[in-house]
């Protein structure tokens, strides 16, 4: 394993459009969607292990997630979990990232992830990771994966891609939001257009340019407190710098503005867990299109279903009849039943909640 490459795993989200499974006090990541054995979290660390040296793992997360990151990863020191006092989306998070790994190699090239991608073709993506690594190693760009396409799919958001390839890579030409159905059957048509997975690829001296150059009054907070990194009074300062940063997403600072932006097409079934519905797209499903997770459920007049039963009450039956299309799960005395394409109203709902009800579903 190449002692430059680093990995850097953002997992600080609340995951709010799983709930009621996930929960603020344990997100997502922090949960066995699958019944494995393993965490999202620790799912991502395993494929990256492959390529990343131990050592230069980094997990960015919030302050109250740092007992969970050390009990599902042990694997790494308390040193490498940058504790974050306050949510700043993923601009402040990949900065700060960049500047604690610039402090202990400033020539690292690094591949940046979610904690909550699942991922089917572990060769062909461990294919891609060196490949998007041994890129902006020989080259002074900012790196993406792209996913192709299989559908036309309105819950991502895309990459435009122009011109011929440079070695597989493919010059950035613009990035879109999540489009409506007739956007997303064009972007899929046109066969210039990617998913953007969210995962990125560069060396340390070139984001920190771009972040100088694109995002100016980020870098002066970590200017100003450059000699902190990677000593005792990191956390510290960054508690008191972190309130001061901009809250906005490295797509939007970043890389829809900068001109050295690259992308690789790639194809590793790639899912982005970020939904109900998601989840209910990538599995197993029974002759009435029903998904059961976690509990034993029987099906009558229903179809389109996902039932998720809170694992710790995993010996509950759950009867469902003449229901479709619907979410149906039940996690720490909180039951949701909403239809699939109305997930989108989950965070409305737990916005009411959170006003109307004095204990905490959240």
């Amino acid at each position: 394993m190449h002692t430059d490459n680093y990995c850097v795993i953002m997992g600080g989200g609340v995951g709010s459009r799983f709930w009621p499974f996930s929960r603020e006090a344990k997100p997502k990541q922090f949960l066995d969607i699958f019944g494995t054995g393993r965490t999202l979290l620790q799912m991502t660390y395993d494929r990256f292990a492959r390529v990343i040296p131990r050592e230069n793992f980094v997990v960015v997360t919030n302050a109250r997630y740092k007992a969970l990151v050390l009990e599902q990863l042990p694997e790494l020191q308390e040193s490498q979990i940058l504790l974050e006092p306050m949510r700043r989306n993923t601009a402040p998070c990949i900065a700060w990232a960049s500047y604690h790994i610039q402090a202990k190699n400033p020539k690292a090239n690094v591949i940046v992830t979610a904690a909550d991608h699942l991922i089917l073709h572990e060769d062909l993506f461990v294919e891609a990771i060196r490949k998007s690594l041994a890129y902006v190693a020989a080259h002074p760009q900012l790196a993406t994966l792209g996913i192709r396409p299989s559908r036309p799919e309105t819950g991502y958001g895309y990459i435009q891609t122009v011109g011929e390839p440079d070695q597989e890579f493919y010059k950035v030409k613009t990035f879109t939001e999540k489009p409506n159905s007739e956007m997303a059957q064009v972007f899929f048509e046109s066969g210039e257009f990617l998913w953007n997975s969210g995962m990125f690829a560069w060396s340390i001296p070139s984001i920190l340019e771009a972040f100088k150059e694109y995002l100016p009054s980020l870098t002066t907070l970590f200017e100003e407190a450059k000699d902190c990194f990677a000593t005792p009074r990191e956390q510290e300062t960054i508690s008191k710098v972190f309130p001061e940063c901009p809250n906005i997403s490295i797509d939007y600072a970043v890389l829809e503005k900068a001109s050295n932006v690259m992308v690789l097409p790639v194809d590793f079934g790639w899912a982005d867990l970020g939904t109900w519905g998601s989840l209910y797209s990538l599995k197993d499903k029974d002759e009435q299109a029903n998904v059961a997770l976690h509990t034993e459920v029987l099906f009558y007049e229903a179809s389109g279903n996902i039932v998720s039963m809170d694992g710790t009450q995993s010996e509950r039956l759950v009867v469902v009849q003449g229901i479709d299309d619907c979410i149906i799960s039940e996690s720490q005395g909180a039951l949701l039943i909403c239809k699939r394409d109305q997930e989108q109203r989950i965070r409305e709902f737990m916005s009411e909640i959170s006003l109307r009800f004095e204990k905490k579903f959240d």
